[in-house]
């Protein structure tokens, strides 16, 4: 849609793929938005599942109580027919979950009268951009006019997720990567004097600054004198996310949040402060912690002409609702139809 712009991440590649109809599907792992993100910023549909839905076999373990592999399509029934081919369990991945599989294709057209759509305050909070709220309420409107009820939802601790999110996910981020020192994975440096040289070498030269980053932070709230303090700290904050989705889905079927709080924004804007970069994921990061499944598809484009994404969160294992209540809306605007100028 703008070639100066990022197209989201981690799965950008596969969401640019995906819109520039280089691809008719792709796969994204989503850990803290890496599917939902891309997807809004390049007008498609992801969709991040239950976790332990679909298998992680194959994929190289980031943040292993968080990542979960999904599809990212171009509209709801591309999304749910990948989907059924990817999902059950897997004897290869021990988090694989037994829940049997529906149908996510049967129900696609049934619509959502009568379906109770939440809508949380906290998530449409500061920094949220106004031409995102606005398409966000247009949608919100547009369910209530296909007999869906509205009801605002408090989910307090919300706030804390991006933090919570950059303790945990280093945290095991850093003991998933120790594993990559050149002798059994990730690259290898060859002609160094010692093993302490290859390793230190190997390390140096297969991690970018972002990783380093990440795992030198991980390493530190591991450390001795600091882990009860910091990631056993941010394990209360994530039990008290996951109790704020428990009593709000005790009132709704369905949230509907920002899929990101703004449109794509230009390369290399945020580099220099990896905290407003960190903060692009904070829609998205909330249902990552909790395990719940989490749809992102479009919702309309800015003035300039970009994306705009909006996300429907799901109790666990919900993924044929949230893709009913996702095509129910795609048939009406069909955002999703729009091709970039050539």
């Amino acid at each position: 849609w703008d070639l100066d712009r990022i197209p989201g991440g981690s799965g950008g590649g596969s969401a640019a793929a995906v819109a520039a109809f280089e691809a008719p599907f792709a796969l994204g792992t989503d850990t803290g938005g890496s599917i939902r993100q891309p997807a809004s910023f390049c007008g498609i549909v992801g969709l991040k599942p239950t976790y332990g839905r679909v298998s992680r076999y194959g994929a190289v373990a980031y943040a292993s109580s968080l990542d979960q592999v999904g599809p990212m399509t171009k509209d709801v029934a591309d999304c749910a027919a990948m989907l059924q081919a990817i999902a059950g369990r897997d004897p290869k991945d021990s988090t694989s979950s037994i829940e049997g599989l529906p149908n996510f294709s049967a129900a696609l057209e049934a619509g959502v009268a009568g379906l109770r759509i939440g809508i949380p305050d906290q998530l449409l909070a500061e920094g949220v951009d106004p031409e995102v709220r606005a398409a966000l309420e247009a949608a919100a409107q547009a369910y209530a006019k296909l007999g869906a009820t509205l009801q605002p939802v408090s989910m307090p601790h919300t706030d804390l997720a991006v933090a919570t999110y950059y303790i945990l996910a280093p945290a095991e981020a850093s003991s998933n990567l120790a594993r990559f020192d050149g002798v059994r994975f990730g690259q290898r440096r060859r002609g160094d004097a010692s093993l302490l040289d290859m390793y230190v070498a190997t390390r140096s030269e297969g991690f970018g600054d972002e990783v380093k980053r990440r795992i030198l932070l991980g390493t530190y709230v591991l450390s001795s004198g600091h882990s009860t303090a910091f990631y056993g700290q941010a394990q209360r904050a994530r039990t008290r996310v996951c109790e704020d989705f428990d009593a709000a889905f005790g009132k709704v079927d369905v949230l509907l949040s920002p899929a990101a709080p703004t449109p794509a924004f230009k390369l290399g804007v945020k580099l220099t402060d990896p905290w407003a970069m960190y903060r692009a994921d904070a829609c998205n990061i909330p249902a990552n912690l909790a395990g719940l499944p989490a749809l992102s598809l479009p919702c309309g484009f800015s003035a300039g002409g970009l994306p705009i994404g909006m996300q429907l969160i799901g109790p666990a294992f919900s993924e044929a609702r949230l893709l009913q209540v996702g095509r129910a809306y795609e048939r009406q605007h069909g955002w999703h139809q729009r091709r970039a100028a050539a």
